[in-house]
């Protein structure tokens, strides 16, 4: 079923005075068959005004665009397949040899221990076997970085709950439309982030394996990363080159927020497009491999 999303400009007048003006507004939409006042209805509800005494909305226009996350839109048959079944969602990148994730790190190679041919030596006749070796840097493809990828006392890939890297609540910001490349902490304010996933959707996927992905990145602000500390996040990922700015000198103020706090994150997702706001779970386990710090993952969502 498609999303619908309200675009008008909005001049509220409160009751025991003063007043409130939006220009060019949007707000989800859980149906695009509602007029005018119902749809003001909905943009008091979801900015949690009171005592409103009137609500005019001019120049609106009902446009068939992917929801945003407004308060007041039900997600009761999100993800829902027509079989009842729910829909897992792919959000990881493939690892091919010779790939480049992050310009500088080396590509993994792929080279045979035993190929099937030999192995028809080894067994019973019309049995056979491949068993490969892959060298490869843990920041390859879409990849979980722990505590000690920044902290040498901090906690290892072993180390990690599983329960923080499993069936977490994601709360995805849909941000490809952004006028920055800084993802501000007022992105977050309107919605409780305890124990969740919280996903950057920012477009940036399309231009894995290009040049083109490699500079002009979107990232989370320093602010934005305290915020995210603030508010008790279980993990956070972006569909980016880095979660901080590649090109700030050398800084990396989200990392090290982050990762302090035991707050794990993926980089290098892709597919965010095709998830709600909310509503859906998020899992990106790694191997429980020790003293290391960063590794692929198979990270999805679960709708339904």
């Amino acid at each position: 079923m498609p999303d619908y999303r309200a675009h008008f400009d909005a001049s509220v007048t409160f009751a025991n005075g003063g007043g409130l003006e939006a220009t060019g507004f949007r707000l989800d939409l859980p149906t695009d068959a509602l007029d005018s006042s119902q749809i003001a209805e909905l943009f008091v509800r979801h900015l949690g005004l009171a005592l409103v005494g009137d609500v005019r909305l001019s120049n609106l226009a009902i446009v068939e665009e992917q929801h945003r996350g407004s308060r007041g839109v039900s997600a009761d048959t999100v993800g829902k397949q027509p079989n009842g079944r729910r829909q897992v969602i792919d959000l990881s990148h493939r690892i091919r040899a010779g790939l480049i994730t992050y310009p500088g790190l080396p590509a993994p190679v792929i080279t045979p221990h035993l190929t099937r041919e030999d192995s028809r030596a080894k067994y019973a006749p019309g049995t056979e076997f491949a068993m490969d070796i892959i060298t490869m840097i843990g920041n390859t493809g879409t990849y979980l970085d722990s505590p000690y990828h920044r902290y040498p006392d901090g906690g290892d890939l072993a180390s990690l709950d599983l329960a923080s890297l499993v069936g977490l609540p994601a709360e995805v910001f849909h941000l490809s439309d952004a006028t920055d490349r800084g993802i501000p902490a007022d992105v977050f304010w309107d919605r409780d982030l305890a124990g969740s996933a919280v996903l950057l959707h920012t477009g940036w996927d399309a231009y894995f394996g290009t040049p083109a992905y490699l500079t002009g990145a979107p990232y989370l602000t320093e602010a934005g990363a305290r915020h995210l500390v603030e508010a008790g996040v279980t993990l956070v990922g972006i569909d980016s080159l880095n979660i901080d700015d590649t090109e700030s000198g050398g800084e990396r103020p989200a990392h090290t927020l982050l990762l302090k706090a035991g707050i794990r994150v993926v980089e290098h997702l892709t597919n965010l497009d095709e998830l709600p706001a909310q509503g859906a779970t998020f899992t990106a386990a790694p191997p429980a491999v020790e003293r290391f710090g960063t590794f692929p993952v198979r990270a999805f969502a679960e709708l339904g």
